[in-house]
Parts: C-alpha cells; sequence; structure tokens
C-alpha cells in the first residue's frame, strides 16, 4: 500500500489564502499580492498573513517569487487539489451524493484482477464492507481523455475503504470502491491506491460482467458512478 507523508493540517486562514488566490486565477497564472494585502483579506495582521504564506510554500501549496515590494503567488497542483476535496464536502451537504456518467469500450485486462480479487485478505473486506463475495475478475472499460477526468474527481468523494495487507512475505495495496451502474447486477468501480492504468477503469461485482452484460472487447458500455 502505498503511503505519503503526512503533512500538518492547514489552518482556516492559510485555507482562506488559498481560496482567495484562486479566485485571481492563482491556479494558472501568478497572482501578485502583498503580505499586508493579504493579511486585510482574511482579516489578520502583516506579519501573521506573511507567516501562513511562508507555511504553505514550505509545505508545498503555493510557489513565491520576489519582486519590488510585493511577491507573485502561484498555486500548486497539491493546493487545488486540496480545494477540490472541500468543494465537493460542501457540495455533498447542500447537494447530495455526487455520480458521473461517461460511456467507455468493454477492453481485455492483463488477468491481474482474477490474482487479486482472490487473495483472502481482500476478499473479506469485500463480502464485509460490499455485501458480496467479488467474481474472481474485473471489467475493464477504455475511458477517454476527458471522461478520465471526471472519473479523477471521484477521489475526493467518500468511497468505501479496503485495506492493504501483508500476506506471504508481500505487501498487498489498498483501494478504494464506488458504486457503479452498469446496467446489469450490483457492481462497484475499484480505484487501487497503485494502479498503472491511464485510461482505463476496472469493476468487480459478484458475478462476471462480461457475462451478465453480454459484451465483448470492443463493446461500447454507458457507466454511472455514484457517491456511497
Amino acid at each position: 500500500m502505498s503511503t505519503s507523508a503526512r503533512r500538518p493540517r492547514l489552518k482556516g486562514e492559510e485555507v482562506q489564502l488559498l481560496k482567495i488566490l484562486a479566485g485571481s486565477g492563482g491556479d494558472h497564472v501568478p497572482v501578485v499580492l502583498t503580505s499586508r494585502e493579504a493579511g486585510e483579506r482574511i482579516g489578520v495582521s502583516q506579519q501573521a498573513a506573511d507567516r501562513y504564506l511562508m507555511a504553505l510554500d514550505k509545505e508545498g501549496y503555493v510557489t513565491r517569487t520576489f519582486g519590488a515590494r510585493k511577491q507573485r503567488l502561484l498555486l500548486t497542483p497539491l493546493a487545488v487539489d486540496l480545494l477540490r476535496k472541500e468543494y465537493h464536502g460542501y457540495r455533498r451537504i447542500f447537494e447530495g451524493p455526487a455520480k458521473v456518467t461517461f460511456r467507455g469500450t468493454v477492453s481485455s485486462g492483463l488477468g491481474e484482477g482474477r490474482y487479486y480479487l482472490s487473495q483472502p485478505g481482500y476478499v473479506v473486506q469485500f463480502t464485509e464492507r460490499l455485501g458480496y463475495t467479488p467474481f474472481p475478475g474485473t471489467l475493464n472499460v477504455r475511458v477517454s481523455p476527458s471522461d478520465m477526468l471526471k472519473v479523477g474527481s471521484v477521489k475526493h468523494w467518500s468511497g468505501i475503504r479496503i485495506d492493504g495487507f501483508q500476506a506471504s512475505g508481500r505487501t498487498f495495496g489498498g483501494a478504494t470502491c464506488y458504486p457503479g451502474i452498469l446496467g446489469g447486477p450490483v457492481s462497484h468501480l475499484i480505484i487501487p491506491d497503485r494502479t498503472h492504468h491511464q485510461d482505463v477503469v476496472e469493476f468487480i461485482s459478484a458475478v462476471s460482467l462480461r457475462e451478465a452484460l453480454r459484451v465483448k472487447d470492443g463493446d461500447g458500455i454507458d457507466v454511472e458512478i455514484r457517491e456511497a
């Protein structure tokens, strides 16, 4: 299971500064802003604002370059990812669980799904958390680049966690599952913590989805993914 270094939790004022920069286009162009102006925007002193900006720079949320009396601030991908997570949290509160729909193409995988889905450490968790023991194999769906951006947004959703574990001297990574609707039996999109796929998503179910849906490689398929 892959892990990343834990970063200190951001203070409310730091998140406010990220929102201000994003609102000024700081996700794609540098924003010119003094520490005094930043402090006025969030209701703190110039010195406090500068400390917050230094912390954001140190933790990799913004990059700062300095010019004559002013600094240029640019949000990093890490900051944009954090703000997307904030957005999805509020969206769920006011709009309810999210969903995305797209059309993909059935494709063959490398056969790894059968091996991993048969591991006892996974089977027990799937049975307890999804309510079924998955068929030993996944349905692979190839997705267009634009729709893959939609799929990428689900990582900010509430999902069903499958934890990593160790067995037989090796480490098996974790994954997160999301309810999927493919026009057939109950299924879930499964997103491993470690994946090499750039344009393919995988679905699991209690039965063979290929047989249940009567699809083969190259067939188009309509997919809906919902927040758990």
